[in-house]
């Protein structure tokens, strides 16, 4: 089946994050406004620069049977935990061929990363030097692949239209759902698992991160550690997690007689081509990918009431984000109610875009924006609607909103979504 114009939904979504261990309590801490940033403890972080970090709420090594999560990394623990409840959630009772709703040649798994099996690299090297060859593990490989999340949720599904992994730093999670659009809307699958995934609370990457002077330094405070839009902002709050949604044809949707969330309308992509590591001031790139987004779809920006963005909490690309917005949507981004759910979640990476998509649908179903927290001053620099404290009441009639993520080496990546 080859076609271009089909009409793609959200059915189902699933979320473990520091705010819960699913998608229902992670939406009920981000209406209420709660942070997950917490100390971090262990031997191991005693001497870094940086203490806090918005670990999960729940371990997901106590969610799965234990000889499965030891052949896993910690970002695949969380996809495949993420992923079962999108499946379930969209009514899926089985893998694909048991479940005679879908067929596995007619589904697909598109779920990133940013860094990968990370912590299993580093901790794996731990155990050659201490303990010696034979005490490596055999599963390191499969478990540090930045392809094991997608393709261990493949498995899980039995999807065998494709399995793939965007590898595009924080904003992979938002290219693997507007992959999986591409891979409907041209015929390639009815249904895919879509999403991302991260887990690299680890005291390398800390280190580096704080060493690069992105990462706030907020230890006494950690649950008002990440502040975006505030004045007093130094960097983001690094945190673990996954958020994966079930995307599908609307007429496979119908067909099944599911419940639909939203419609997504489609992506806007850009690259900024200014540093590897720094928002490009002005928000040149960020400006781009959304005008794509405009230019491909018939979204009109008086439509747009909500936005879910990428705001890390770094004193430059905040700023960037809402120069772009300004610069594209003009008087119309007064009305659009903006939330930085990273202020509560913590900076996901890779897993940024599939849980703040997953926010965001949420948004567009329950017509609530989520609260940004910490904002104690806002920058004055900052000409936008900001959700401060309080959740927000959405419009009624056909509203829409957009997602943003952004990543380091200059991906920009812009999805939109609408109420049905």
């Amino acid at each position: 089946m080859s076609s271009t114009n089909r009409t793609v939904v959200v059915t189902g979504i699933g979320a473990t994050t520091p705010l819960g261990g699913d998608s229902a309590s992670t939406w009920e801490g981000l209406l209420a406004g709660r942070s997950g940033v917490r100390p971090l403890e262990g031997e191991r972080f005693a001497e870094l620069p940086v203490q806090i970090a918005a670990t999960a709420a729940v371990d997901p090594g106590d969610v799965l049977p234990r000889p499965l999560a030891r052949k896993l990394d910690r970002s695949a623990q969380f996809a495949l935990i993420a992923a079962r409840e999108a499946w379930a959630d969209a009514g899926y009772t089985a893998p694909a061929g048991e479940d005679a709703s879908v067929t596995p040649e007619r589904l697909g798994s598109v779920i990133a990363s940013g860094i990968g099996g990370v912590t299993t690299l580093l901790d794996q090297y731990d155990v050659l030097k201490e303990k010696g060859v034979r005490r490596v593990s055999p599963h390191t490989v499969p478990m540090l692949m930045p392809n094991s999340p997608s393709a261990n949720v493949g498995l899980e599904v039995n999807a065998r239209a494709g399995v793939h992994t965007p590898v595009s730093a924080c904003a992979s999670g938002a290219e693997a759902i507007g992959y999986a659009v591409e891979m409907i809307r041209t015929g390639r699958a009815d249904v895919v698992v879509a999403g991302g995934t991260e887990a690299a609370i680890h005291p390398l990457p800390i280190a580096a991160f704080a060493n690069m002077m992105a990462m706030s330094k907020s230890n006494d405070e950690p649950t008002k550690a990440s502040r975006p839009y505030d004045t007093g902002r130094d960097g983001f709050v690094l945190g673990e997690g996954a958020g994966v949604v079930i995307l599908e044809s609307e007429e496979h949707a119908k067909a099944r007689g599911a419940r639909v969330y939203c419609e997504v309308l489609g992506q806007g992509l850009s690259a900024d081509s200014h540093h590897i590591a720094q928002p490009e001031p002005t928000g040149r790139g960020i400006a781009a990918a959304m005008q794509n987004l405009l230019d491909a779809t018939d979204l009109k920006p008086s439509e747009v009431v909500h936005l879910n963005a990428h705001a890390t909490s770094t004193p430059q690309g905040d700023v960037a984000e809402i120069k772009a917005l300004r610069k594209v949507l003009g008087d119309d981004l007064d009305h659009v109610a903006i939330s930085a759910t990273k202020s509560m979640t913590g900076h996901l990476l890779g897993g940024a875009g599939g849980i703040e998509t997953v926010a965001t649908v949420l948004a567009l179903h329950h017509r609530l924006a989520p609260p940004t927290i910490n904002v104690d001053e806002l920058d004055p620099e900052v000409d936008a609607d900001i959700v401060r404290d309080e959740p927000r009441e959405l419009p009624q009639g056909t509203i829409a909103a957009i997602n943003n993520s952004f990543g380091f080496g200059g991906h920009n990546v812009v999805l939109a979504f609408r109420t049905v």
